[in-house]
Parts: structure tokens; sequence; C-alpha cells
């Protein structure tokens, strides 16, 4: 199921990842892991953030997917989401 992948970075944290070197790393580590087929990132509140689209084929995925963002003390949101392929099949499927 394609899932959207929301994370805001604690600023301190951040601060203290971008100083020491470990935030290329966990950055790297999340991608390598998700292998999404869309990564963003932005401010969301003031706040390192970064928006990611991936395949979640079993919900068991989460934990390993998710843990080192929660190590960098983010805030995780997870959600199923759809391209507009999706829509369209969806809507599609739908009795009038």
């Amino acid at each position: 199921m394609r899932m959207l992948l929301t994370a805001q970075m604690d600023t301190e944290t951040a601060n203290r990842a971008v100083s020491d070197g470990t935030l290329p790393k966990v950055i790297e580590e999340i991608v390598e892991h998700l292998k999404p087929e869309a990564a963003y990132f932005t401010l969301r509140n003031g706040q390192r953030s970064c928006l990611m689209v991936f395949d979640m084929e079993d919900s068991a995925q989460m934990p390993p997917l998710l843990e080192p963002l929660f190590h960098a003390n983010s805030s995780v949101s997870l959600q199923p989401a759809m391209n507009l392929d999706d829509l369209r099949a969806g809507l599609g499927g739908m009795k009038r």
C-alpha cells in the first residue's frame, strides 16, 4: 500500500545531528529502508521536515522503518495515500 510518511525533527536534536554529521546518515538509512518513490525535505512549523511516499507491504515493517526517526526525536505521521491513477481506479469502482 502506498503510504505518506511525514516527519518533523526536533530543532535541538536536528542541530546536533547536523553539527556532528549524523543527520545525513539518518536520512540515508531511512531512504535505504523505505526506497521511496518520492522524498521531499522542507520546513513545517519552523522545523526540519521530510515527506516520503513509499510502498508498505505489511504493517510489521513499521517498527524497523520508523525507529531511526524516533531516535532522532522526530514527530512522525504515517497514512495511506493515493496517486491520481489510484484515485481514478477507486472512483471508477464506485456504484452510482
